[in-house]
């Protein structure tokens, strides 16, 4: 995530950001140019950017609670933000834990939004695709009678994703990974693994590209719930650390793809962090390991350029992480097939844009 800077007085600004720390002006994102600002109020709803005194803004309704700080125009059709539209079942309102909860899971959905505007990359609501746009419910635990609490589900289906509301709790969350055996688990990952899904469905099925994707993941037309049984009983199969980005990537095709998405905009989005800050890695006396982020990862020729420059940044966070007594940041390898199939997402999202998805976004 790039750093931004507040239009009246040009203090360093962060993406969540809801008041400047200088001049304390209220602050909003808007999506439309991807940019946070400072604002000025005109009435009881309605704010003008301090860059733009012309324009007119409103808050997206989840603001009332704190759940959201982008902006929607004033002469826009629905109150909600360009990501907010997208929620369906959002989680209890009536209780500080369930607000709570929803706005940990809005920050994640948000920094997701940000990379899918970015690149412009389809997603249709349900009132543009009824059949297969893009729908967040975000559910709740069942209890028994019993008082056996069943776990809600995260996935996808046509569009619709489901995330566990529970798992924006660090200690479910944290039981969860541990009960799995994962060494990575987060709700922005939850986020981006299964948007994954859906671009698949946009990008690659709808699109008529099976074809190519067959020739680097392999073929999906296997049978998908027996692959997941297989998996879940008894694991990622041998070595699957040579062709595989996670073991679970091993279960499937879709699966793979999915993680190497999800990953793909691990790598981009903190990539960007690390430019915005300046870091450079350059440990004296191991110029293998040394790298800067010299290009806008946005827009990097290819996947091996934000491979190079990853591997350095996520070894020396991995060690501070380990000099703080907290597990690596990045506990994975990216292997050769790995990097190519991650060079493939690179021409599949870096070609996704068209005319009529731009006007969409």
């Amino acid at each position: 995530m790039k750093l931004f800077a507040c239009d009246n007085c040009d203090q360093v600004v962060h993406f969540d950001n809801r008041r400047c720390v200088r001049c304390n002006h209220r602050l909003g994102f808007l999506p439309g140019d991807l940019a946070m600002h400072a604002l000025e109020p005109r009435d009881e709803t309605l704010w003008q950017l301090v860059s733009n005194p012309d324009r007119d803004v409103r808050f997206c309704a989840n603001a009332s609670l704190d759940i959201c700080n982008w902006l929607v125009d004033d002469d826009g059709e629905s109150e909600f933000c360009v990501a907010c539209r997208h929620n369906r079942l959002v989680p209890n309102t009536d209780t500080q834990d369930g607000i709570d909860r929803w706005r940990r899971i809005s920050q994640a959905q948000r920094h997701l939004f940000y990379s899918l505007l970015r690149w412009k990359l389809p997603h249709p609501d349900r009132a543009q695709d009824p059949q297969g746009g893009l729908v967040f419910d975000f559910l709740e635990d069942s209890i028994e009678s019993n008082g056996f609490i069943v776990p809600a589900m995260t996935g996808h289906e046509e569009g619709l994703i489901t995330i566990r509301a529970a798992e924006a709790d660090d200690a479910t969350r944290e039981q969860a990974r541990s009960s799995m055996n994962e060494p990575y688990r987060t709700l922005l990952g939850h986020f981006r693994h299964e948007a994954g899904h859906f671009i698949w469905n946009k990008l690659v099925r709808d699109r008529g590209g099976l074809a190519d994707f067959r020739a680097v993941f392999g073929d999906e037309r296997q049978d998908y719930m027996s692959a997941l049984q297989t998996h879940y009983a008894g694991g990622a199969p041998l070595g699957w650390q040579d062709n595989f980005i996670s073991a679970y990537a091993a279960s499937h095709p879709w699966e793979d793809f999915a993680e190497c998405f999800a990953h793909y905009l691990h790598i981009v989005d903190t990539l960007e962090t690390a430019r915005a800050f300046g870091i450079a890695i350059d440990p004296s006396g191991h110029e293998e390991i040394s790298g800067e982020v010299d290009f806008i990862p946005y827009r990097a020729r290819s996947a091996e350029q934000l491979v190079s420059a990853w591997v350095p940044l996520s070894i020396a966070i991995n060690a501070i992480q380990r000099s703080m007594g907290q597990p690596d940041s990045y506990p994975f390898v990216l292997s050769s097939p790995v990097v190519a199939k991650l060079e493939y997402l690179h021409r599949l999202i870096q070609g996704a844009a068209t005319a009529p998805q731009q006007r969409a976004a």
